[in-house]
């Protein structure tokens, strides 16, 4: 039998596809390279530009947001635009994060920068951030009200710069012998937590929700952020390789500065001798998870996501979901967050 969440994803998510299709002009055969470099990134075509289907993500942010409306009392159908905004503003984040990290691949492909140079590949992103407001617009058509939609703008411009600041702090933190978690939980508010907390809030906004329950839902997506970032630190150096698809080594490797490794490092001189130490060393990941282990850190930082997850399920609760959507979005945010850690 299927979950009120799998009926209404199956219902709001294509919505969602069709109108991201439509902004990124995706309906209208072969496109040109400067639409084709967006449609690649977004899984819609291959390198030569010809239709693909390639997953390129859960869609967990528009989601959010049309569940969120209709719990709030609105018509989901009316905030389809801005969560298609949401994912291409998601989106236009990842091209520019592929440039700013030199990662050769994303979702098992080459990156745009990979395929068609940096220059290009910043353009595109510069062409999607405006794209995003474009589609932000398109409220008016579903007969949003002008003010709201203004407001909608402007909360969606002050999560860009957010964002911005996230991702500032993230390449900062790669030159700093030193970050402590306070500086990282301000890094990932930025990078990761403010644009679900935005979902969920406009949302809210678009349904015509008061102030007090707009900004209930505002930190519940901003807590729900949060949590779902500091569960996947943790999976990442200890989850189940098969579970998670990824290398529990991964993260160790590459020396990432997250949550266990930064509070790791706070209390033992060991771990921050391994780490000054660059000198390849086939014990080091071992001997790192045997430190962390040992001073506690997997506690620490699931201490961590157990509070922000009862924040989290504190203000969803206090913003009063109504109906079915807010069975899904019970669902929803259980599945985020009861994760193994």
């Amino acid at each position: 039998m299927k979950s009120e969440l799998d009926i209404r994803s199956q219902e709001m998510l294509p919505a969602v596809e069709a109108e991201m299709r439509a902004v990124l002009k995706a309906n209208n055969g072969t496109p040109d390279l400067f639409y084709g470099m967006m449609h690649y990134h977004m899984g819609w075509a291959d390198a030569n530009l010809q239709p693909a289907h390639v997953h390129a993500g859960k869609r967990i942010r528009p989601l959010l947001c049309l569940l969120v409306c209709q719990a709030a009392g609105g018509d989901w159908q009316q905030a389809v635009p801005a969560a298609a905004a949401i994912e291409i503003l998601h989106n236009f984040t990842l091209i520019h994060d592929d440039i700013e990290d030199v990662s050769p691949t994303r979702r098992g492909r080459d990156t745009v920068w990979q395929l068609w140079g940096v220059p290009q590949a910043i353009n595109s992103g510069d062409a999607m951030f405006a794209l995003a407001h474009l589609a932000l617009v398109r409220l008016l058509e579903r007969g949003v009200e002008a003010p709201i939609v203004v407001e909608a703008l402007r909360r969606f411009d002050e999560t860009c710069l957010r964002l911005t600041q996230g991702q500032y702090a993230d390449m900062d933190f790669e030159k700093r012998d030193t970050v402590s978690v306070a500086d990282y939980i301000e890094m990932i508010t930025g990078k990761t937590a403010v644009l679900v907390s935005y979902s969920a809030a406009v949302g809210a906004l678009i349904a015509g929700a008061d102030s007090r329950t707009i900004n209930h839902y505002a930190q519940y997506g901003l807590e729900l952020g949060l949590a779902f970032q500091v569960i996947d630190d943790i999976l990442g150096i200890w989850g189940d390789e098969k579970r998670t698809g990824k290398s529990a080594a991964t993260d160790i490797i590459t020396r990432k500065k997250t949550m266990p490794v930064l509070d790791g490092l706070s209390r033992s001189t060991a771990l921050q001798e391994l780490y000054s130490d660059d000198t390849p060393n086939d014990d080091f990941v071992p001997r790192v998870i045997a430190i962390l282990d040992e001073v506690g850190s997997h506690e620490f930082a699931a201490s961590k996501a157990t509070t922000h997850s009862e924040n989290a399920l504190q203000h969803l609760h206090a913003a009063n979901p109504v109906g079915e959507a807010a069975q899904a979005l019970n669902q929803l945010t259980a599945t985020l967050l009861h994760r193994d850690f």
